[in-house]
């Protein structure tokens, strides 16, 4: 990677991630199967504390460099500023098992997090009207999540930085 603007990104889970693999995580995510990072620290530790104790494993974040110039020019992205009807149609069709994330190689948006997952989840099932939804999501300020959807994105634009014990 050349000296451009490099952003501090973490990915939190029970073990260092120093090559990351994009299709090793679960279907039906917020943007797909891929490997996801933030560039929220405290975050990152959150969801490390989560699955270390589901796994009965100790929590670690691993630390990447992430070239957002380039993959910004040189990449096919898709960016959620907000949970607004795009984010929502969007996480409601990956969650349902449909792919809309197949064209793209980096998105980055909102997480459907413990403050609306419900609401997601709601509208998933059939049990919520988008209207409501998305007056639901209106108060919330969205959280940050980058997803990368192949291989040669976190090759060519993610760099390994570290890991930290939690």
């Amino acid at each position: 990677m050349d000296e451009k603007r490099k952003l501090l990104v973490y990915h939190g889970g029970t073990e260092l991630i120093e090559h990351p693999l994009y299709n090793y995580g679960r279907s039906l995510l917020d943007f797909g199967k891929g490997f996801y990072v933030t560039d929220i620290k405290e975050q990152a530790i959150m969801w490390a504390k989560i699955i270390a104790k589901k796994r009965g494993l100790e929590p670690v974040v691993s630390r990447y460099l992430l070239d957002w110039d380039s993959i910004v020019r040189q990449a096919k992205c898709r960016f959620f500023g907000y949970y607004d009807e795009d984010w929502l149609n969007f996480v409601v069709l990956c969650r349902k098992g449909y792919d809309p994330s197949r064209k793209f190689d980096y998105i980055e948006g909102g997480v459907a997090d413990d403050r609306v997952i419900d609401t997601v989840n709601s509208v998933v099932s059939g049990l919520m009207d988008y209207k409501t939804a998305l007056k639901t999501l209106s108060t919330v300020e969205p959280s940050s999540q980058m997803c990368f959807l192949n291989q040669p994105t976190i090759d060519k634009y993610l760099e390994y930085n570290g890991m930290e014990f939690i």
